[in-house]
This record gives C-alpha cells, sequence and structure tokens, in this order.
C-alpha cells in the first residue's frame, strides 16, 4: 500500500469507528489506556500558561487530561478524522468550557504552526500510523520551543516469555472479534494489532529520535511492556 492509499485506509477506518472508539479503548485495554495517558501528562513539565499541541489528537482523551492535570493550559488538538475531532469538541467543552482547546483539521507531518510556538507535543497512540515517522518527529521538533518536551505513548508487545504469548493470543485472536463485533469493522481491528507489531522496539525508536534532533531520549514500559512512554526534548535554552 503507498502513502496516498495508507492515509486514506487510516482515515477512513478512524473515521468509521469514531463513535465507538472511547467504549472499545475502555473495554479492550481493560481502562489501563486512562491511566498510560495520565502518565504522559504528568510527564509535562509545562509552565503556566504552556502551549500544548497534540497531534493526533483523536477523540480528545489527552487534551481533557492535560486540562485536568495542568494549570491554564493552550491546547491545539489536530487530526485528520472530522468524525474524531467533532466528537473531541463535545467532550473538551463538556469538561471546561472555554477557549483553552482549538480543535483543526491538520496532517501531522505539516502543521499549520510557526516554529518554536510550543511548550510541548503530545502524540497518544498515533505515531505508528503515520509511515514518514521521522518527517513527523522533525516536524514535532520544529514547532517546539527550545527545551520543550514531546511525548510519544505508544501500544507495543512485551518481552518474549508466558505473557508475550498470552498476550499474542488476545491481540491477534479475542480483540479483533470483540472490536468488530461492537464496532461493525473488524478490519480496523485487524489493522491495530498488525500495526502495534510492525512497530519499532523501544530502543530502535528511541534511536530515530534522537536522529530526528531531540536529546535527552528516554523511554518507559509500562504495564508490563503492553505500552511505551517515550520523551525527549528540542536541543536550547
Amino acid at each position: 500500500m503507498d502513502k496516498k492509499s495508507h492515509t486514506r485506509f487510516v482515515k477512513n477506518m478512524f473515521g468509521a469507528i469514531a463513535p465507538r472508539y472511547d467504549f472499545l479503548n475502555r473495554l479492550l485495554s481493560l481502562r489501563q489506556d486512562v491511566s498510560w495517558r495520565r502518565r504522559m501528562v504528568a510527564a509535562l513539565d509545562l509552565p503556566e500558561d504552556g502551549r500544548v499541541l497534540d497531534a493526533a489528537c483523536g477523540t480528545g482523551d489527552v487534551a481533557i487530561e492535560i486540562l485536568r492535570q495542568k494549570k491554564a493550559p493552550q491546547i491545539r488538538g489536530i487530526d485528520f478524522s472530522p468524525e474524531m475531532l467533532a466528537i473531541a469538541e463535545n467532550k473538551a467543552a463538556r469538561v471546561r468550557p472555554g477557549p483553552e482547546v482549538f480543535l483543526l483539521a491538520a496532517d501531522a507531518l505539516q502543521t499549520p504552526f510557526a516554529a518554536n510556538s510550543f511548550d510541548a507535543v503530545t502524540i497518544a497512540f498515533g505515531i505508528r500510523n503515520i509511515l514518514n515517522r521521522r518527517q513527523a518527529l522533525e516536524e514535532f521538533r520544529r514547532v517546539l520551543k527550545p527545551g520543550g518536551i514531546l511525548a510519544v505513548l505508544e501500544l507495543a508487545t512485551p518481552a518474549p516469555g508466558p505473557l508475550r504469548s498470552l498476550y499474542l493470543l488476545y491481540f491477534e485472536k479475542i480483540l479483533p472479534a470483540v472490536g468488530g463485533v461492537f464496532s461493525k469493522n473488524i478490519r480496523a481491528y485487524r489493522y491495530l494489532p498488525a500495526s502495534v507489531l510492525s512497530f519499532p522496539q523501544p530502543a530502535e525508536f528511541s534511536r530515530l529520535m534522537r536522529h530526528s534532533g531531540f536529546s535527552d531520549v528516554q523511554w518507559l514500559k509500562l504495564s508490563a511492556g503492553i505500552a511505551t512512554l517515550f520523551t525527549g526534548r528540542k536541543p536550547g535554552a
């Protein structure tokens, strides 16, 4: 599948599953996705009135967690799925009505923001859906202020052993079946495990972050390696 076909497939897929996306995230992760996002947002050392770009913002869960944890943040969320953005807008307005969250349809590879605009950039469960990850990382670095932090949260697979075997049984067999029943889109929940299994291992993705211009790159396994939190900084004061 070429780049344009892949982008179109992913966009249509997320548009189709948007109405059941939050429900299935909680169900299929046993609500671990909530605690993973909390860990990611807690890692952001934002100044008061800090500015955050949430790329591939989906239904707005990261933006809402930032509103809950941080003081007076200004959040810009981008996604290429109008269906996801509509849900995110409604959710954010219920949590805290006001101008703090601004959502728009945009491509993470070429955002509509000036250089050095944000104190932090976040992306949760989205980087694996981008074919040109280096270009995305370089774009995130461009819009970050010097010293700003990038936080990437992504699904992963546990290390070889009994847990990995059980996890793969669930991930490759049970998850697609359950996801397909509730979303009426089994193809989407077959794509999910395939995209996770093809994502680079933490050490390899960390190298990609460094090669894309980030310093102080670190990674942390969550829930016995089911998810990984990566952080890095744009060099500068």
